[in-house]
């Protein structure tokens, strides 16, 4: 049993959060949420005995000084993070200072915004012969991006990508694919604040991307699912082998 708990909430839709997430959140004695991001329903569950804090406000070290002081007096923390908490999800920082301090932590994986996307829009990243790779990646802002993954770079690959943290600036997100070569026909979905009760998804193609975004007011918690050779020319012709009546493996005569 750990001290501290890192939760994956999901997306923003309660019924996204695993079943271990919400019994742990219901058990817990402090629940720390990230309420800018994570709706308050998704931490409904906590217990009536518990403490519910929106970290939003808070600093690293104010969050740091909650969870320390509800463990030290002999109670458990569900530390609740948007999506899953590997992706962006800032928990490095929180980890070194809990193993300065000698407090065990456990994460609980969650489901990330960009597969939450892709269900939603009922699309699929990886399609056979045309890509078998997705790249998660962001456009360089206020958090500076390593040369060799400026989003040019990562285009020229032609995978399928996941683009987080770039609302903001969807004309540098067009410029960049399009200067890695992506064709201005490619297939991008924008999905808006997916999960939540005011979703919104959008198709369009990338020579389109930064008006599209614009008229729908997209400036914040978007994300861009850009989908080589799955336009809408591609009639889903392109089919995994998987359940092809000639593909033999060790289940099928």
């Amino acid at each position: 049993m750990a001290d501290v708990y890192f939760i994956g909430a999901g997306p923003g839709d309660p019924e996204l959060l695993t079943v271990k997430g919400r019994r742990l959140i219901a058990e817990a004695d402090l629940v720390l949420y990230a309420g800018s991001l994570v709706p308050a329903q998704v931490v409904a569950g906590a217990g009536p005995n518990a403490r519910v804090a929106d970290s939003a406000p808070m600093s690293l070290d104010e969050t740091h000084a909650l969870m320390a002081e509800t463990v030290a007096s002999g109670g458990t923390v569900a530390r609740v993070h948007t999506g899953d908490p590997s992706l962006y999800g800032a928990i490095r920082e929180q980890i070194a200072l809990l193993d300065e301090a000698g407090i065990t932590y456990e994460v609980v994986p969650g489901v990330t915004a960009g597969f939450a996307a892709a269900a939603a829009a009922g699309r699929s990243y990886t399609v056979p012969e045309v890509t078998q790779t997705l790249i998660f990646t962001r456009l360089e802002g206020r958090t500076p991006v390593p040369e060799g993954e400026r989003l040019r770079k990562l285009a020229a690959h032609g995978s399928a990508m996941c683009i987080y943290l770039s609302a903001g600036d969807p004309e540098g997100v067009q410029a960049e694919l399009l200067a890695g070569g992506l064709a201005e026909s490619t297939l991008v979905v924008m999905a808006f604040r997916v999960g939540w009760p005011d979703e919104k998804l959008v198709e369009t193609e990338l020579g389109g991307l930064a008006e599209t975004a614009r008229a729908n007011g997209f400036t914040r918690q978007t994300v861009f699912l850009v989908l080589p050779g799955q336009g809408r020319e591609d009639g889903g012709k392109a089919r995994s082998l998987l359940y092809d009546k000639d593909f033999k493996h060790m289940y099928r005569a």
